[in-house]
């Protein structure tokens, strides 16, 4: 793998602590502003909607720019916005912040993943793609706990601006490790726009939403499930958490590795056991030993989805890729929020602390129904038209195509 995932690497793990980080810390940042925290909770659905609309925002002012240049541009805005967090006098200066730091999110991990997947042999394109977000999934195992102990500690401005860091390291990294890449030839709003008519690229899409949504759903509500119901101190949840982050980091590797070889069957595999195992959760969740193996396995799971999830969009886009791939970020973050409203109306509804894992089990099974779908949708298409070419590789412009065939389960996959 080339040196140059890993500057895209450093920067996934600065946004993904930027992201996360706040989860843990929005207690210290509600008492010192003097807001309620369910007030300060806007600075996690601020982010979110950020992301979201930021995503095909920033991709779209992108489209004339070198990919290289515009990584940095992102970068940049990143570093922004999280300087402005960690000094802002006031909570609504403190939400903007967050907003400039989301704005890049999307676009950075959509770009990023046409890069990573140009870098690299046809054959290894969501390896490299997994490789980028290792830095995402690492950061829920090293950055979310060092910045929450910082910021507990410390102050939570120091970790607005220890992540401020990061983002100029992955800057610097992105200037001296990727190399020049031409700017895409002919590409055109409208051309972008186009991979959007493709019924394969919004399954793929609707297969992010709510797939990853189950992860979220009983992720949202770890800590009141773990302490009601496993019986887990408070001070215990960070450490499941990075349990979680360890699944995390261990299932982003084997989607990556698998979804080269087999795309279509890695994600039948993963989202249907993801689907079985948060509902299982319901039961294992009333013990310390059983919770702790199935928050890895939910980790795991999910993330095994988002290599192949991520290049299937890129390869069923092919030619236009880089809005289609950032869109699909949005689409995690879609997700995220939608699975963390379902579980909170069952919650308040009076069905208990575990019934988010039925929710999340629902969500994940209807993303396998839509990838059965799609399949199926691909090998009708593919035995109508036998020499129908589906991707070119997912690169946005290099690449030889690749023709459809069950072997190839047409498009390899992504998150």
């Amino acid at each position: 793998m080339p040196l140059a995932l890993l500057a895209l690497a450093i920067g996934a793990f600065g946004i993904g602590t930027t992201e996360f980080v706040i989860m843990g810390l929005l207690p210290e940042v509600a008492a010192d502003y003097g807001v309620t925290i369910p007030t300060a909770g806007f600075l996690v659905t601020g982010y979110a909607l950020g992301v979201v609309l930021g995503a095909p925002l920033m991709t779209v002012l992108g489209t004339r720019v070198p990919r290289k240049r515009m990584l940095m541009l992102l970068m940049g805005l990143f570093i922004a916005g999280n300087v402005l967090s960690a000094l802002a006098p006031a909570f609504g200066v403190m939400l903007a912040g967050r907003v400039v730091a989301s704005l890049a999110h999307g676009a950075f991990f959509g770009i990023g993943s046409v890069v990573a997947a140009g870098l690299v042999a046809p054959e290894k394109k969501a390896g490299a793609i997994a490789m980028m977000f290792t830095g995402l999934t690492v950061a829920n195992v090293v950055g979310v706990p060092l910045g929450t102990l910082v910021g507990q500690t410390a102050g939570w401005r120091l970790t607005f601006l220890i992540v401020a860091v990061l983002g100029v390291l992955g800057l610097l990294g992105i200037a001296k490790l990727v190399p020049e890449l031409p700017r895409p030839e002919g590409v055109r709003i409208r051309h972008e726009l186009a991979a959007f008519r493709n019924v394969q690229v919004l399954l793929a899409m609707a297969m992010t939403v709510l797939g990853f949504g189950g992860v979220f759903a009983a992720i949202t509500y770890i800590t009141p499930m773990m302490t009601n119901v496993a019986g887990f101190a408070d001070t215990s949840v960070t450490w499941l958490l990075v349990l979680f982050g360890l699944g995390m980091v261990a299932g982003n590797l084997i989607g990556g590795r698998f979804a080269d070889r087999a795309l279509m069957p890695m994600l039948y595999v993963s989202l249907g056991s993801l689907a079985v195992v948060l509902a299982v959760f319901t039961l294992t969740a009333h013990t310390k030993a059983g919770a702790a193996v199935t928050v890895v396995l939910i980790g795991a799971l999910g993330f095994a989805t988002v290599p192949p999830l991520q290049k299937r969009v890129l390869d069923q886009a092919a030619g236009a890729p880089t809005l289609a791939s950032a869109v699909n970020i949005g689409a995690f973050n879609l997700g995220n929020a939608l699975a963390a409203w379902l579980g909170g109306l069952v919650i308040a509804a009076g069905l208990g602390w575990t019934a988010p894992n039925w929710v999340g089990a629902a969500l994940a099974a209807s993303a396998l129904v839509l990838a059965v779908v799609s399949g199926a949708l691909e090998r009708r298409t593919a035995g109508t038209h036998p020499r129908y070419v589906v991707g070119s590789g997912g690169n946005g412009g290099g690449g030889s195509p690749a023709v459809a065939a069950p072997a190839a389960g047409a498009a390899p996959a992504h998150h």
